[in-house]
């Protein structure tokens, strides 16, 4: 499966929008089958996006490219901070995240989500997660065990200076679950009260090896990697025997 992460700087909300539709127009131009944009894209935590200008965008767009699916991030709408994925201009699938980040004041922001979300695309099925979600080894197993998820696509706003913690995270996902991890980070934030250098684009494969990629955006999944998974987690999975003392 060909993939194209986006690699944008977080701007005003309107230069977003703006810059979401030549993302957008890129991943098509490069065949890519998915494309994905990092967590909170278009407002960060400082800036605000109105819901329904958001949805006409993601409507408008994915309408456009009706060859590529689409996980645009996540965008702030009934205090949640909520990824959609979206297939020839209509909504397919939703996931609130659930894992809020506490230091950054997420509870402030949003509520939790209750659930976790995958999603059937093609002959792949794809888990959501959302930032600091790939903390939670027990999301990821999750994912992979009841969904038979075989790619965690992970949305981002994680910084630079702490790159290697996600970049390690990531690839401890893909390791433990046998999966393909893919991981989109926003670049940067250019605003008066949020200046931010985000953390890098990172793609693993079910052994953990750096998926290569020529130009940081695109990458290719390649489904032969599997046979060469070491350890398989669905394989080797026991149901647990509680004990009762007296």
């Amino acid at each position: 499966m060909q993939i194209y992460l986006s690699r944008s700087v977080c701007l005003d909300v309107a230069a977003n929008l703006d810059q979401l539709e030549a993302e957008a127009s890129r991943a098509d131009a490069c065949g890519a089958e998915l494309c994905v944009f990092p967590e909170s894209f278009l407002h960060g935590y400082k800036r605000v996006a109105d819901p329904l200008e958001v949805r006409r965008k993601f409507t408008a767009v994915s309408h456009s490219h009706p060859g590529t699916a689409f996980v645009f991030g996540s965008f702030t709408e009934d205090r949640r901070n909520r990824m959609t994925f979206w297939l020839a201009g209509e909504e397919r699938a939703t996931y609130d995240k659930v894992h809020l980040f506490g230091p950054n004041g997420e509870f402030d922001l949003w509520e939790p989500g209750g659930h976790y979300t995958a999603v059937r695309f093609k002959e792949w099925t794809l888990g959501l997660m959302n930032c600091n979600d790939v903390r939670f080894p027990e999301q990821a197993r999750a994912l992979r065990m009841q969904a038979r998820c075989d790619v965690l696509v992970v949305s981002a706003w994680w910084p630079w200076r702490r790159n290697a913690i996600w970049e390690t995270l990531l690839r401890a996902r893909a390791i433990e679950n046998g999966v393909f991890t893919v991981g989109c980070c926003i670049a940067g934030s250019r605003h008066p009260d949020e200046d931010f250098a985000g953390a890098g684009n990172h793609v693993f494969d079910p052994l953990g090896d750096p998926v290569p990629t020529e130009d940081d955006h695109s990458y290719v999944l390649d489904r032969r990697r599997f046979d060469a998974v070491l350890i398989d987690p669905l394989r080797d999975y026991r149901d647990v025997r509680k004990v009762e003392l007296a």
